[in-house]
C-alpha cells in the first residue's frame, strides 16, 4: 500500500475537477484522481454547450428568469446570479486556453436550445465537451503542480475517524482510492480535497451518462456525514438514440433547437404542440414526459425526431459528429427521421454545498454534477451544467487559497485493513445485483411515479443494501463492488426523497400528487 500526501487532493478529472486544479496550481501542490483513464467522464461527452449572455438585446435578468422558470421556482436566486453573471468571464478564460468556439463573422456563434428566451449556447459543432475537456487537460497535464493519478477508484473519504487518534471532528483529510494496476488500497492524504466526480446516471437502465457515473462522490460524502439534497430530481433528455447495438448515444437538443420535429412513428403525426405551446422548445421535462406518454399510450419502443426537411448542408455542418455516427448506422438524418426514446441525463440534486463549494465537512469542497448548489432547482436548463462546472471549480479553489491557513495539516491515518476478508468467489452477485436496481429504478422511480412504485422499490433496495454490506464485509474491493456498494445508496437516496415530496414539481412527477405545492421547498437528508 502506498501513502501520498498532496496540498489538495481533487477527485474527478472532468471540467470541475481540472478547473480546480488549474486555479489552484500557482499557489498549492495539487494531485488530480482520475478512476480511469483522464477524462472518462461526462464533461467530454457533453454535445450542446455552454450557456452565457453574449447577444445584444439578451441579459442577466433574462438568463436568471429562464432558469428559475425551468427550475420550478426552487433554484437558489443568489446562487443563480452569481452563476449568471460569471458565464461571460468563464468563456473568455476557455478561449483563451484554445477551446475553438463556432464563429460567425468573428463573433462567437450562438444557438439555442429549450428553455432559453434568446440564442446564449456557445459551441464547438456538436462537441463542445469534448474540446473543453481536451483544453483543459492539455493545461493541467503541462503544469508542474498538478499531479494526474489515474486508475484510482476512490472507496471512501478519509475522516478523522481513520486517525491514528481517533477524531470525532468530520474534518476530511483525503480518500482511500483502490490502485487498479497493483490491486491495493491506497491512502492518500490532504489539506482540502475537491469532489468533482460527477453524477448518478448509472443507476437507471437507460442513462447518457458514462459508464463511471455511479455516484461515488453522494455516497462517499453521506457516509462522510454530508447532508444530500433533492435527489428525486432525475432529468431525463428526451432524445437518445434508440439503437440496440450503441447504447446512450445522445441525440443533442439543439437539433430540436435548430427546428428538429418530433413525430408519433404510428401515425406519422407531429406530437409536442398538443402538450406544450412551446412544442419542441418546451423544457426537458415536459418533453420526456410528453414521448413517454406518446410511447405508452400507444406500446411504442421509440419517437421519431425529425429534421430532414432542413437543408442537408445545414443538418451536417450543424451536427457533424451526430450526422457520421447514424451514417455509420444505416440512418440518414438529411432524409429520414432519427428513432429516440428518453434517458436518464442528469443528476439535479447531490452533495449540499454553499457558494465557495463548501460541504458540512470540514476540509470538503465539490462542484459540478455531484452537488446541489442551488443554481439547478428542479429542473436544470440545458447548457447551464458545463456552466457550473466552471463557476464552481473556481469558486472553491479560490476559497480554498484564501482560507489556507485555516485548514490543517491531516493528522497521521491508519493503512487499510484487509486483515479479515478473501478475494470474491463470486462475481456474478455484483452483476446480477447491479442489474436488478437498474431495471427496477428504471420501472418504478422513472418519468413518471407513484407512491406504491416508489414503496416497492425502497422494500427492494433495503433488502439489497443488506446483501451488498454483508458482501462487502467478506470480500476484498474491487472496482465494480465499490461502484455497486454506492450505487445501492444512492438509489435509496433518489427514493427516500421521492416519497417525501407530496407534489409534482418540475422533474419529479407523481400521479398521487399531480398538484405543485403552492411553497417550494428543498428535500434535504440529513446523516
Amino acid at each position: 500500500m502506498s501513502r501520498e500526501s498532496f496540498d489538495v487532493l481533487i477527485v474527478g478529472s472532468g471540467a470541475a475537477g481540472l478547473t480546480a486544479a488549474l486555479n489552484l496550481a500557482a499557489t498549492r501542490k495539487v494531485a488530480v484522481l482520475s478512476k480511469g483513464e483522464l477524462g472518462g467522464g461526462a464533461t467530454e461527452w457533453a454535445q450542446g454547450g455552454i450557456a452565457a449572455v453574449l447577444e445584444e438585446g439578451d441579459s442577466f435578468e433574462s438568463h436568471v428568469r429562464d432558469t428559475m422558470i425551468a427550475g420550478a421556482g426552487l433554484n437558489n436566486l443568489a446562487v443563480v446570479e452569481h452563476v449568471v453573471s460569471e458565464a461571460p468571464a468563464a468563456i473568455a478564460r476557455l478561449t483563451e486556453l484554445g477551446v475553438p468556439f463556432a464563429t460567425e463573422g468573428g463573433d462567437l456563434h450562438l444557438t439555442r436550445e429549450g428553455g432559453h428566451s434568446h440564442r446564449r449556447i456557445v459551441h464547438v459543432a456538436d462537441a463542445t465537451g469534448w474540446a473543453i475537456q481536451q483544453a483543459l487537460e492539455k493545461a493541467a497535464v503541462a503544469h508542474p503542480n498538478i499531479t494526474i493519478i489515474p486508475d484510482r477508484v476512490a472507496i471512501d473519504l478519509v475522516t478523522g475517524r481513520h486517525a491514528r487518534e481517533f477524531s470525532t471532528s468530520g474534518a476530511v483529510h483525503g480518500v482511500y482510492a483502490l490502485n487498479r494496476g497493483t490491486k491495493k488500497v491506497d491512502v492518500l492524504t490532504a489539506r482540502a480535497t475537491v469532489l468533482a466526480t460527477g453524477g448518478a446516471g448509472r443507476t437507471y437502465l437507460y442513462s447518457t451518462a458514462p459508464r463511471g457515473a455511479t455516484g461515488d462522490g453522494i455516497a462517499m460524502a453521506w457516509r462522510a456525514g454530508c447532508r444530500i439534497s433533492n435527489m428525486e430530481f432525475m432529468q431525463f433528455h428526451p432524445t437518445c438514440l434508440y439503437n440496440l447495438e450503441v447504447k446512450n448515444f445522445l441525440i443533442t437538443e439543439a437539433v430540436r433547437g435548430e427546428g428538429g420535429i418530433l413525430k408519433n412513428p404510428k401515425t406519422g403525426e407531429r406530437f409536442m404542440p398538443a402538450y406544450d405551446e412551446r412544442a419542441e422548445l418546451a423544457p426537458r421535462d415536459i418533453v420526456a414526459r410528453a414521448i413517454d406518454s406518446e410511447i405508452k399510450r400507444d406500446g411504442l419502443d421509440y419517437v421519431w425526431l425529425d429534421i430532414s426537411h432542413r437543408e442537408p448542408e445545414f443538418v451536417k455542418a450543424h451536427f457533424p459528429n451526430i450526422y457520421e455516427k447514424l451514417i455509420g448506422l444505416g440512418i440518414d438524418i438529411t432524409r429520414e427521421p432519427i428513432p429516440v426514446v428518453p434517458a436518464q441525463h442528469y443528476t439535479c440534486g447531490g452533495v449540499l454545498v454553499d457558494l465557495d463549494g463548501r460541504t458540512d465537512a470540514p476540509g470538503l469542497y465539490a462542484a459540478g454534477e455531484v452537488t446541489q448548489s442551488g443554481l439547478h432547482g428542479a429542473n436544470r436548463l440545458a447548457s447551464n451544467s458545463l456552466l457550473e462546472c466552471l463557476v464552481f471549480g473556481e469558486g472553491a479553489a479560490r476559497h480554498i487559497d484564501a482560507h489556507w491557513d485555516s485548514l490543517p495539516e491531516p493528522p497521521p491515518i491508519r493503512a487499510w485493513d484487509e486483515s479479515r476478508v478473501a478475494d470474491s468467489d463470486e462475481e456474478v452477485v455484483i452483476a446480477q445485483t447491479w442489474g436488478e436496481i437498474r431495471r427496477f429504478m428504471w420501472n418504478y422511480v422513472g418519468i413518471v411515479r407513484t407512491t406504491k412504485r416508489l414503496e416497492r422499490a425502497k422494500h427492494r433496495i433495503d433488502l439489497l443494501r443488506q446483501e451488498v454490506a454483508d458482501y462487502y464485509g467478506h470480500f476484498r474491493v474491487t472496482p465494480d463492488l465499490i461502484e455497486l456498494r454506492n450505487l445501492v445508496e444512492v438509489a435509496d437516496l433518489i427514493v427516500r426523497s421521492a416519497l417525501s415530496r407530496h407534489e409534482s414539481r418540475g422533474l419529479h412527477y407523481t400521479l398521487d400528487y399531480p398538484r405543485m405545492a403552492d411553497k417550494a421547498v428543498d428535500t434535504v437528508l440529513v446523516p
